[in-house]
């Protein structure tokens, strides 16, 4: 049974105390600044969590898109023969559902020139009808065409690379290879020119300045492999559930092949992907506990402060629960506010962070995510919700977690010491 007199929980009355202790007034300034700073750490924390994780989600869906896009979710090589019969083994590939496309290649690592300057890259041969089904590529054109990229020796190269030698569309890039024309003396070099029909920009360096693109049957040519290729790479609708379509082209595939999924290939750069974001995480929630027990000491601060008020709401008939009540009141008011304020200023920065990085770069005139540097040349960021949801789940229990103990102190007064000394 309740105690006589006693208030339902939560009163008006208990709402109206938490609510004028968080007021500042004159001759208690220090204990309003200390709410205030616990307000701010709990903002300022949620806010960074929120923007942290975005941008570690921007970057791996970025680098998982460009990545996947380019390098396609499995490859599949040749064992005991060579893939002479690539033509017919991607027909029945590119028969089984789900598959959205199975591109033959021929790939070879070769030294790039021009008058200017010289690097080391990767050609890749591929058919045009291959490439006009990478969205990566032929929506990133930049300059050139890739019409009759087939029927001539015109090639494509990324924009990096091509501002790293000084050519332009037209211009001759000359490519040379260990492994040319075979005579009983051993392999000689082979050095070709070819002019450049297309330039694109995908956006991260790995690919815009160390991929070239040759047609098929020419890089077959140039590397000495008539009648085969490389390797088949396969586009799949979901990279998630690539061990079942490894099954199903290891059953249609009627031959010998060697698979590596997109997961083996990049399995180190993933993997400490996953590492450092969860590292970063644990580091910046330590933000949060920290503004937790802002929280815990402020309250403990203005109990002491409030005895005498204790003591004359616990003589007047205020039960334990009441006064208990109004400081758990007091307390989670911060915690929430702070809370939601940070979730809107963690959304808000990180909705728009690539703005924000252009007019950072603007003001001080430095470049704070150079493209030079990093594998993008944009600041990715993409809010989870399910994660967002954790971040404000955590930082509420946290906030009321911190309140616990301050609030039973206060309830636990007894009225007449808080009295005595007033």
């Amino acid at each position: 049974m309740s105690e006589p007199g006693a208030t339902h929980p939560f009163a008006p009355f208990e709402w109206m105390l938490s609510l004028r202790y968080l007021r500042a007034r004159r001759q208690e300034g220090f204990i309003s600044v200390n709410a205030g700073f616990s307000f701010l750490g709990i903002m300022l924390g949620v806010a960074t969590l929120i923007i942290v994780m975005a941008v570690m989600n921007g970057f791996r869906k970025e680098l998982l898109d460009k990545i996947l896009g380019l390098n396609g979710h499995l490859l599949i090589q040749p064992l005991e023969s060579p893939l002479t019969d690539w033509n017919a083994l991607a027909e029945r590939i590119s028969g089984i559902p789900g598959v959205k496309l199975a591109a033959p290649i021929v790939e070879g690592q070769v030294l790039s020139s021009s008058p200017v300057a010289s690097s080391g890259v990767l050609v890749r041969g591929a058919r045009l009808a291959d490439l006009g089904r990478l969205p990566s590529v032929v929506d990133n054109i930049r300059d050139g065409t890739l019409d009759g990229f087939d029927t001539g020796q015109g090639v494509a190269l990324g924009k990096r690379l091509a501002d790293q030698l000084a050519l332009h569309v037209g211009d001759g890039i000359t490519l040379l290879t260990s492994k040319g024309p075979q005579t009983p003396l051993g392999w000689l070099p082979r050095v070709k020119t070819y002019r450049i029909a297309a330039i694109f920009e995908i956006g991260m360096s790995l690919f815009d300045s160390g991929v070239v693109f040759l047609p098929l049957a020419e890089s077959q040519a140039y590397f000495n492999r008539a009648g085969d290729v490389t390797a088949i790479e396969i586009y799949v609708d979901n990279p998630d559930q690539i061990d079942r379509y490894r099954a199903l082209v290891a059953e249609r595939a009627g031959r010998p092949i060697f698979m590596v999924d997109w997961r083996q290939r990049n399995s180190t750069f993933f993997s400490a992907l996953l590492v450092q974001r969860n590292v970063v995480f644990l580091i910046v929630t330590v933000i949060v506990v920290v503004a937790a027990f802002n929280i815990a000491s402020g309250l403990i601060m203005l109990v002491k402060d409030k005895g005498r008020d204790i003591g004359i709401l616990r003589t007047i008939g205020a039960t334990k629960g009441a006064v208990m009540r109004v400081f758990l009141i007091t307390g989670t008011a911060i915690g929430t506010v702070g809370t939601l304020i940070g979730l809107l200023l963690g959304a808000l920065i990180s909705l728009n962070a690539e703005a924000i990085r252009q007019v950072l770069a603007w003001l001080t005139g430095v470049d704070v995510f150079h493209k030079d540097l990093y594998f993008l040349s944009r600041l990715p960021a993409e809010m989870d919700a399910g994660e967002t949801t954790t971040v404000v789940a955590m930082a509420l229990m946290l906030s009321l977690l911190a309140t616990l103990y301050p609030s039973w102190r206060a309830a636990r007064l007894d009225p007449v010491e808080a009295l005595r000394y007033q």
